[in-house]
């Protein structure tokens, strides 16, 4: 499975599931369907696509925008992040600030400040998409996590449970650096939120 399967794949479970579950499921299904080898490159594209958003700018933008962003929040926005497609990723990968203009993000911040709550589909983390590989490769293989661990260290990949950015670490919860490094998110968020 090369890149561009694995893009068409995560698109493809959004119009053919509906919800974060379904969605995951099928892709899933999908796995099931296919070689050891198969699995195995799926979730390393995963762990590729999560290493470029694993930075301390993306968890700032995540924070500045949502204004949450624990380790395990910020883990599962990297999947959420993926979920969004090819397209969006790729903008966003280069630039976090462009999250300001991605229309899904722009949905839920105005959800966020006027309502309606947010459903559990809503939340920006996709948490069970990190679980489909290893999920699929039980049933492939007949083998446990362990060893799709293992296969997954065989290809040189280090397996991270929680993120580990390597870019230059700043306070996230400082605002002129927030607004400094990130000045479009911060002028979208005080445009919804009324401030100056």
């Amino acid at each position: 499975m090369d890149t561009d399967e694995f893009w068409r794949l995560i698109e493809q479970s959004g119009r053919e599931a509906d919800g974060k579950k379904a969605r995951a499921a099928w892709l899933q299904d999908v796995l099931e369907q296919r070689s050891a080898e198969d699995v195995i490159d799926f979730a390393s594209h995963m762990i590729a696509a999560r290493r470029r958003v694993d930075t301390w700018l993306m968890w700032g933008a995540m924070r500045a925008l949502f204004g949450f962003g624990s380790d395990d929040g910020f883990w599962y926005f990297h999947m959420w992040l993926v979920g969004l497609g090819r397209e969006v990723f790729e903008r966003v990968a280069g630039d976090p600030d462009a999250l300001a203009d991605v229309p899904e993000v722009r949905r839920l911040v105005t959800m966020e400040h006027r309502g309606p709550s947010w459903t559990n589909d809503d939340r920006p983390q996709f948490e069970i998409l990190d679980y489909v590989a290893d999920g699929a490769w039980e049933r492939v293989t007949g083998k446990d996590r362990e060893s799709f661990s293992d296969a997954l260290q065989a290809r040189g990949h280090e397996l991270l449970a929680l993120p580990c950015p390597g870019d230059e670490a700043w306070k996230l919860d400082d605002e002129e650096e927030s607004a400094r490094r990130l000045p479009r998110i911060n002028r979208y968020v005080h445009e919804v939120y009324g401030r100056a």
